[in-house]
């Protein structure tokens, strides 16, 4: 049985498993390579889906990388919401073992992945000392949104939004339309809302990221939706502070990719494993 490949859309050649695809040239590239060029940038996103434990391993990688080429690396999380950056600074400084740590940023109430997958990488920053930045809004609020739109929140609920939510952007709105498509909401059957929700989701990162930039590198750690095409956060970000930034978009084999989604592809194994929640909780149709 033959290996299995990624493709590239529009392009001949299929790329194995450890393969990194330079996009703006469509070259292959080494690790050393292209972690050259990222360390040259003050921001890197470094996408994930959730449950695939080959691609926490790569965000450590390029961390282990990033940490040995720049000083004062930072590493931005979506999995916590900014409430938890105390909380963040303790687990760093030492002051908190594991079972606290779980217990403090309430992982399973609110993560909910488990956090096997993502020990080494928050291990690794505590070691080091590097800081965690929790990037996200509390998790509670774009369920509301995608209800009820951001005209129904509370007061108390507002004060964690960004100061400007962007919902302007054609291609952004084009591939979430395309997702709602796909999936049942069950009393969420408002697109426009679904779209604020997503658009909080994404302008309150970009905001956390450009907020915390820092004099050396930030490794930002989201889910491949979040950085796809560049549109979710780094865009965002980008329009609010000018940091330059690289995207490295983790695609698993068996699948399609586009050169347009990233700065690198970088080709994993496809060790997904199943879970009911997705990008925004949303749940695939029976």
């Amino acid at each position: 049985m033959a290996p299995k490949t990624l493709s590239i859309k529009g392009q001949p050649t299929r790329l194995m498993e450890n393969t990194i695809l330079k996009t703006d040239t469509a070259s292959v590239v080494t690790r050393q390579q292209m972690i050259a060029d990222l360390a040259r940038h003050r921001v890197v996103y470094v996408g994930e889906s959730h449950t695939n434990p080959s691609h926490h391993a790569i965000q450590l990688e390029v961390i282990r990388a990033l940490a040995q080429n720049t000083s004062n690396l930072v590493i931005g999380m979506e999995m916590f919401d900014h409430t938890y950056q105390a909380v963040l600074d303790r687990w760093v400084a030492g002051e908190l073992d594991e079972t606290a740590f779980l217990q403090q940023t309430h992982w399973y109430a609110n993560w909910r992945f488990n956090f096997g997958l993502y020990r080494d990488i928050l291990e690794y920053a505590k070691e080091k000392g590097i800081r965690i930045i929790a990037l996200n809004v509390p998790f509670h609020i774009p369920p509301r949104i995608r209800v009820g739109g951001i005209a129904s929140l509370s007061e108390a609920d507002r004060r964690h939004l960004p100061a400007v939510i962007n919902t302007t952007d054609a291609g952004h709105r084009a591939y979430l339309q395309e997702i709602f498509n796909l999936h049942a909401f069950r009393g969420r059957d408002t697109f426009d809302f679904f779209y604020e929700a997503q658009c909080t989701w994404e302008d309150a990162m970009a905001e956390a990221v450009a907020d915390h930039p820092g004099p050396g590198t930030m490794v930002v750690l989201a889910g491949n939706g979040h950085i796809i095409r560049k549109f979710g956060i780094p865009n965002r970000a980008f329009a609010r502070v000018n940091a330059p930034f690289k995207t490295v978009y983790l695609a698993s084999v068996g699948d399609e990719a586009e050169l347009s989604w990233a700065d690198y592809l970088w080709v994993t194994p496809d060790q997904r494993m199943p879970h009911g929640r997705m990008m925004g909780g949303v749940k695939k149709k029976k």
